[in-house]
C-alpha cells in the first residue's frame, strides 16, 4: 500500500506544495486509521451497539486542530481522497449541522419522541468514516446536538476525523450553559487522538501574497483575474453553502473549505440583516464578493447593507476579495450615508493589506 506520508512526497516533489514537517507529523494518526478501515471488514453494530456481539476493535478517531491556513483541509482530503472504503464522507461542519437539523425537524413532524435516533441511525447504516472539516460550536442548541450525536456514532463503531481552530478545551468558550457541553469535550479527548498542527506558514494567507485582490472596474478582466485566484484557492472544487440563522436559510452560491464566493446582489439586494452577516463572518475565513456598484440614495438599502457586512468581515477578521465600481472612496460620494461610509472604505482599503487578517 502506498502510504499518506510517500503520497504527501510525491505532491512535494511534484512541485505541488511545499515540505511541512508539521504537516508531515500529522500523517502516521491518519495513516493508521486508513490501514484498519481498508484491511477490517466491517462489522455494523447499528444504534443499540451491539448487545449480543463483541464489536470489532476501532480505532480512535483524530481531532486535528491547528491555526487558520495552516494545511489541516488539506491533510483531510490528502486522507479521504486515498481511502479505499464505501461509506466515506467528507463535509463541512456547518453544513452537516443543518443536515441534522433538517432531520430531526422531519422526524418531529411524523411524531417522534427523540428525533435524534432516526438521525443517528442513518449515519451509522451508511457511514464508516465521517471526515468534517472546521468543527466550531457557537449555539447552545448545536451544543446539546452534537454531544449526543458524537456519543452515538463513536459507540456504534463510526471513525470521525475532524478539524478545527480551536484545541477541544475552548470548543464552545463562554458559551450559555457550557457546563451542559464539558462532557462532549471529555468524550472528544478520551475517544479520538487529539493532534496539534504547529505550522508557522499560514497557506492560505500565503496564497494572495503580493496578490490584487480588490479589482476595479468590474469588468470581464477583473472576473479573469477572481476567477483565477479563485482556482487556486479551491481547486475548482466548490458548491452552494447554507447558513442557518434563527431558522432562516442565508445561501453562499459558491463555497469551499472555508472560501466564499458571491455577488453584491446575492448578499447586499437580500433582506439581510446584523445577524446574518454575523453568521456569515462566523461561518468563513475568506470572501469574494464581485460586482460591488456606485453606491447612493438610489440603493440606500443596499449600501447600508453593504456597509454591515463589512463591518461584521472587518471584525471576523475575513479576508476579501472584491470587484467593484469604483476605487473604496469613490464608491459612495453623495447622498445620505456617504460621510459615514468613509469609514468603511478606510476598512477597505486596510482589508487589502497583505497582512491583514493574519
Amino acid at each position: 500500500m502506498t502510504t499518506l506520508t510517500k503520497l504527501y512526497h510525491d505532491r512535494v516533489r511534484a512541485g505541488d506544495i511545499h515540505a511541512d514537517p508539521a504537516q508531515e507529523a500529522c500523517l502516521p494518526a491518519l495513516e493508521d486509521i486508513r490501514v484498519h478501515l481498508e484491511t477490517t471488514k466491517q462489522k455494523r453494530r447499528g444504534i443499540l451497539g451491539g448487545l449480543f456481539h463483541k464489536p470489532e476493535e476501532v480505532p480512535m478517531g483524530l481531532y486535528l486542530w491547528g491555526g487558520v491556513g495552516r494545511g489541516k483541509s488539506f491533510l483531510m482530503d490528502l486522507f479521504v481522497e486515498n481511502l479505499a472504503i464505501e461509506g466515506k464522507r467528507r463535509v463541512h461542519f456547518h453544513a452537516f449541522m443543518q443536515e441534522v437539523h433538517a432531520g430531526m425537524h422531519a422526524a418531529r413532524q411524523q411524531g417522534v419522541d427523540d428525533a435524534l435516533e432516526p438521525v443517528a441511525a442513518q449515519i451509522i447504516k451508511d457511514v464508516r468514516l465521517f471526515a468534517f472539516d472546521e468543527m466550531q460550536i457557537s449555539d447552545i442548541t448545536d451544543a446539546m446536538i452534537v454531544g449526543r450525536l458524537f456519543g452515538k456514532l463513536i459507540d456504534a463503531g463510526v471513525v470521525i476525523v475532524t478539524t478545527s481552530n480551536r484545541v477541544p478545551d475552548d470548543l464552545y468558550k463562554d458559551g450559555l450553559n457550557r457546563q451542559l457541553f464539558l462532557p462532549f469535550i471529555a468524550l472528544l479527548k478520551g475517544r479520538m487522538g487529539v493532534h496539534e498542527l504547529v505550522s508557522p506558514n499560514d497557506y492560505r494567507q500565503n496564497r494572495l501574497s503580493g496578490e490584487q485582490v480588490y479589482f476595479t472596474p468590474a469588468n470581464a478582466a477583473a472576473r479573469g483575474a477572481i476567477d483565477a485566484i479563485w482556482r487556486d484557492l479551491t481547486g475548482g472544487a466548490a458548491k452552494p453553502h447554507t447558513v442557518t440563522v434563527k431558522g432562516r436559510d442565508v445561501v453562499l452560491p459558491a463555497f469551499h473549505n472555508g472560501a466564499a464566493r458571491a455577488g453584491f446582489h446575492d448578499l447586499c439586494g437580500a433582506m439581510l440583516g446584523p445577524g446574518d452577516y454575523l453568521a456569515i463572518a462566523d461561518a468563513i475565513k475568506l470572501l469574494v464578493l464581485e460586482n460591488i456598484p456606485c453606491l447612493s440614495r438610489s440603493n440606500f438599502n443596499e449600501a447600508k447593507r453593504f456597509v454591515t457586512l463589512i463591518d461584521a468581515l472587518y471584525e471576523g477578521g475575513v479576508r476579501l476579495i472584491a470587484s467593484a465600481a469604483a476605487q473604496p472612496e469613490m464608491l459612495y460620494i453623495e447622498g445620505e450615508g456617504s460621510f459615514e461610509f468613509e469609514r468603511t472604505a478606510s476598512r477597505l482599503r486596510e482589508m487589502q493589506g497583505q497582512d491583514w487578517g493574519a
